[in-house]
């Protein structure tokens, strides 16, 4: 595809009610922060997607959290790809940017010309929030299942949370004129509002892997809505998600006029790692002074580096682990 200029809505994630349905939402656009994600490793094309689309999934769902909060996605798998994790960390305060980070590991031999999502085996998807120092961090979990990340992120909202949720995502390259291809995604999240969980006590479970469905989840009058909202997203276009003609609040008129659609703040979005120094030393401080020796390269050093951001630490062996016996001196580059 061939974009047009940087626009005022890239990287930003803007919530939205749609007040006739008792629907939640947001839209999000990333340009910028899918860059800094993806540069730091030169994945395979079936990989930069896989990160890609959790990216997505993470900026539309950590929209959410409170500040300082962090929210996490994971993959775990037994398949080529092992694991894919993101995190969001939510602004410091209001009006200030959340940060995004993401990484995958996987076995560069056992990956095929598959879809992306084949390269992933049986395995768990998860999601985690993290409330600060003193509060106990949240996690839940959910089977793979569904055929991609999209449906898996579907499924951990209807067996965790028992809240329809649906996600309509685009997302790969696009150059813009004379400048160099990169990556560019959009997407629209639905939620149904709370009141709908109680019907899950007695649901029966119609999704992939006997796994409950956003349709399990509603009845009556919020069935009728949600099936008619649904139908509306299906009409969306892959232009229309990723712009970047149409503004956010333009498509959301475009699909969803009828249901008197209501736009909050929008949050914008950075790619961001809080990878320091200091933390590294502190995952090495369980470690005793013979540990740290094994650790010790060949030129006398402990290095370490961020599978997020590509930072790389180089510390003096003498000043890390618990038996440390000089005051920390290191480089990070």
């Amino acid at each position: 595809m061939t974009l047009g200029s940087k626009l005022a809505w890239d990287d930003t994630v803007l919530p939205f009610q749609l007040d006739n349905a008792d629907i939640r939402g947001r839209v999000a656009r990333l340009d910028n922060v899918l860059d800094g994600v993806l540069k730091q490793h030169n994945y395979p094309p079936q990989v930069e997607a896989l990160v890609a689309e959790m990216t997505l999934l993470t900026a539309l769902i950590g929209q959410t959290i409170k500040l300082r909060w962090k929210l996490s996605l994971q993959v775990q798998s037994k398949g080529a790809v092992r694991m894919i994790a993101t995190d969001y960390f939510g602004p410091a305060k209001d009006g200030e940017p959340a940060q995004i980070r993401a990484y995958a590991s996987y076995d560069a031999d056992k990956l095929t010309d598959r879809a992306p999502f084949d390269q992933i085996g049986e395995g768990y998807f998860a999601i985690m929030i993290d409330q600060g120092q003193g509060m106990a961090p949240y996690q839940g979990i959910t089977p793979l299942a569904g055929g991609s990340l999209r449906a898996c992120a579907e499924a951990y909202f209807a067996q965790s949370e028992q809240l329809p949720t649906r996600f309509s995502l685009s997302f790969g390259k696009s150059t813009e004129a004379d400048g160099p291809e990169h990556w560019r995604a959009g997407g629209v999240m639905l939620q149904h509002m709370p009141k709908a969980s109680p019907f899950a006590k007695g649901a029966e479970a119609t999704g992939d892997a006997g796994l409950l469905h956003a349709r399990d989840l509603v009845d009556g009058d919020d069935m009728e809505n949600w099936n008619r909202v649904n139908m509306l997203l299906d009409t969306v276009e892959d232009m229309e998600l990723i712009g970047p003609r149409i503004a956010p609040t333009d498509l959301l008129v475009r699909l969803f006029h009828e249901e008197t659609p209501r736009v909050f703040d929008a949050q914008p979005v950075r790619f961001g790692c809080t990878c320091s120094e200091d933390r590294v030393r502190q995952s090495l401080s369980i470690y005793s002074a013979r540990d740290i020796e094994k650790m010790t390269t060949d030129d006398g050093r402990v290095t370490a580096d961020c599978q997020f951001c590509g930072m790389h630490y180089n510390l003096d062996p003498e000043t890390v682990g618990f038996e440390a016996k000089e005051e920390g001196a290191g480089d990070a580059d």
